[in-house]
C-alpha cells in the first residue's frame, strides 16, 4: 500500500489522539516496489523514494522517510518515521531502523541488523544492535567457542577465588 496514514499519535488527557497525516509520497523513476510493502505518506511534507530504488516484498517505510537513488531494500526491512537513507545503500533482509536515523551513502546493512544510531557513508554493519561487521564477526566466533571453553573458564575462576595462580 502506498500513501497510508503514518503512525502518529499524541497523548492528551490519557487518550491517544491521531495526528493528521496530510503529506504525500513521491516515487522516482525506475522504482520497483514488492508485494505487501507499505509506504506511509508524510505528516506534512513528503515521503520520498529516489530513482532506481528497489524494494522487496513485505517492507515498511514510515512517514517522512527519504530513500536515496539506487538503494536496495531486501524483504522485511522496516524503517521508523523520519529515517534518511543515502544513495546506493544496501539493506539485507529484516533490517530494522528506529525513528530518525540517517544512513550514509554506500552503507551496507547486513541481514538482521538493528539500526539505533546514524550510519556513516560506506560503513558496513551487522548485528541485532548494529556494530561494525568486523567486531560482530569476532563476537560471533567467541560466542560459538564458549560451550567448549566454558569448563576451563570456570576452573580458572575457581582457582582465582581460592587464591591460586
Amino acid at each position: 500500500m502506498i500513501g497510508a496514514d503514518g503512525y502518529g499519535y499524541v497523548q492528551h488527557e490519557g487518550r491517544h489522539i491521531k495526528v493528521p497525516q496530510v503529506g504525500n509520497v513521491i516515487i522516482g523513476d525506475d522504482v520497483e516496489i514488492g508485494a505487501m510493502t507499505t509506504i506511509d505518506r508524510a505528516t506534512v511534507d513528503s515521503t520520498v523514494i529516489g530513482n532506481g530504488v528497489k524494494i522487496d516484498n513485505h517492507c515498511h517505510i514510515a512517514h517522512n522517510c527519504m530513500i536515496g537513488d539506487q538503494s536496495l531494500l531486501v524483504a522485511y526491512t522496516r524503517m521508523g518515521g523520519g529515517c534518511r537513507v543515502g544513495k546506493g545503500v544496501i539493506m539485507g533482509a529484516d533490517v530494522r531502523m528506529v525513528d530518525n536515523v540517517s544512513i550514509g551513502d554506500g552503507a551496507i546493512l547486513a541481514a538482521g541488523t538493528g539500526v539505533t544510531r546514524d550510519v556513516k557513508p560506506g560503513e558496513t554493519l551487522w548485528g541485532r544492535i548494529a556494530k561494525p561487521v568486523g567486531q560482530e564477526r569476532r563476537l560471533q566466533v567467541i560466542f560459538n567457542q564458549l560451550p567448549k571453553a566454558w569448563p576451563r573458564i570456570t576452573a580458572l575462576l575457581k582457582k582465582m577465588e581460592q587464591g591460586e595462580e
